[in-house]
């Protein structure tokens, strides 16, 4: 019994969780800290700027969420290809990830111009800002090709063990993002350093220059990473097929197609969740954008510590390891357990200061500190379903957390803020108590999950 105890505090195992774990972390509170800057920005222009860049913010997720499910297929394949050792599967595999990002690009490329229009509408955002939400999201989305080669060649370099480069990517776009938002939102002005005035360079731009920002951005992002994957030693797709290859699609697809719709399904329900916000104001649209933005920051830990989850699980189920896959669950879950509580806690605290960094509307601070320190409660229950997934990601059983997600969103979040909201008439606080209930729902139907084993296929 002692035996097996210090097999499961393996401290060359913990190394190589926070060797994969760190870089993804840090990419993402890169991401965070950019989403920070630019609502900061945006919202010294007012609460119609802030809302207007915020209405159609779910529905960003919507489209992000469908290509990273496409990607979680590539990355259980590859991962799994390398713990067996076959190398040459996952160079194949690579190959068709670049028809995948052509495919895709192209699709949401023409989806999102032709709706670009109507999505504010859709999005019950007020009339007053639906022309200003409308230009922004059309700019956002026409470099959606590079967009999505940044998402899906990223995951395929992360499965290959790779998590440093696309952190330096993000790092680059993310600097990218906030030199230009600084030169494209403000009009010229004079700033005084040291006793001395001077002219700094602005086009004036306001929501639509925060837009032109992040699309050059991510143009830049999506070039550099394909040309890391082109160049990659392990998993460089040069020589191979570039015609469908069934061999290596069927079991992909099988795979992600349970989270895309998963998280199309999600996403729509966060789409749906945004719009019953919407209708409530700008007030309530910007309180709830602001505490969005404050909030991903506390989720950091949770999904850097999936992606190593994914990638260590789909590398032991490659090399059918059994006694791995279990001193990895017994690992993760109470290191992502104390992170998240830190995390939590921090959020809880601090809810107020953060609040006020990008509003000085006091109706905006209380909601928004209010609905944070709600949900930080709940960051630890979040956090245990969050790497049971990632572990049931990385060998390819997506089924179940597709019925758990959808169920939660759907029957819940959705249900519960509609009654709240439209019927009952109550405001942002109730909808955001929702969303608990659907996390704690989820925690339930995980913890279920994962003490009956029904994630480990190697299980005996």
């Amino acid at each position: 019994m002692q035996k097996k105890k210090r097999r499961t505090l393996n401290p060359e195992m913990i190394s190589i969780i926070l060797t994969l774990a760190w870089p993804t972390m840090l990419e993402q509170l890169m991401q965070t800290a950019v989403q920070y800057i630019d609502t900061a920005m945006v919202g010294a222009l007012g609460t119609q700027a802030t809302a207007a860049v915020g209405a159609t913010a779910t529905v960003n997720w919507l489209i992000n969420s469908t290509i990273s499910a496409l990607s979680i297929g590539f990355l259980a394949f590859i991962s799994r290809s390398l713990g067996a050792g076959n190398r040459k599967s996952a160079r194949r595999a690579a190959a068709q990830a670049v028809l995948a990002v052509l495919t895709a690009g192209i699709f949401f490329t023409v989806l999102t111009v032709s709706l670009s229009g109507v999505i504010p509408v859709w999005m019950q955002v007020q009339k007053s800002i639906r022309s200003l939400a409308s230009k922004y999201f059309l700019i956002l989305y026409l470099p959606m090709l590079p967009r999505t080669a940044t998402i899906l060649f990223g995951t395929v370099l992360r499965a290959a063990g790779d998590t440093k480069t696309p952190m330096k990517i993000g790092v680059t776009v993310n600097a990218i993002n906030v030199i230009l938002n600084f030169l494209l939102i403000y009009p010229m002005r004079t700033a005084t350093v040291l006793s001395h005035r001077i002219l700094l360079p602005g086009a004036g731009l306001g929501v639509v220059g925060a837009a032109i920002a992040s699309a050059i951005a991510f143009t830049v992002g999506g070039v550099c990473i394909t040309i890391v994957l082109w160049r990659h030693p392990l998993i460089s797709p040069r020589g191979q097929q570039f015609r469908p290859d069934a061999e290596i699609l069927r079991p992909c697809l099988k795979v992600a197609f349970p989270n895309m719709l998963q998280r199309f399904g999600t996403s729509l329900g966060y789409v749906a969740f945004a719009s019953m916000i919407n209708s409530l104001g700008e007030a309530s649209t910007a309180a709830h954008t602001i505490a969005n933005t404050v909030e991903s920051a506390f989720y950091i830990p949770g999904y850097g510590m999936q992606t190593a989850a994914a990638t260590l699980s789909g590398n032991a189920y490659g090399a059918r390891d059994s006694r791995r896959m279990k001193e990895l669950a017994a690992m993760f879950i109470p290191i992502e357990i104390l992170l998240m509580i830190l995390s939590g806690s921090c959020l809880f605290l601090f809810a107020p200061n953060l609040m006020k960094l990008f509003s000085t509307s006091e109706e905006i601070i209380r909601l928004g500190s209010t609905v944070l320190r709600m949900v930080a409660v709940s960051e630890p229950f979040y956090g245990f379903s969050i790497i049971v997934e990632g572990l049931m990601q990385g060998v390819g059983k997506t089924k179940a957390p597709f019925v758990y997600n959808i169920v939660g969103m759907w029957l819940v979040r959705i249900v519960g803020t509609f009654l709240c909201t439209q019927l009952f008439g109550l405001g942002l606080i109730s909808a955001w108590g929702c969303m608990i209930l659907h996390n704690l729902l989820i925690f339930v139907l995980f913890l279920i999950c994962f003490v009956r084993e029904k994630w480990n296929p190697l299980a005996a």
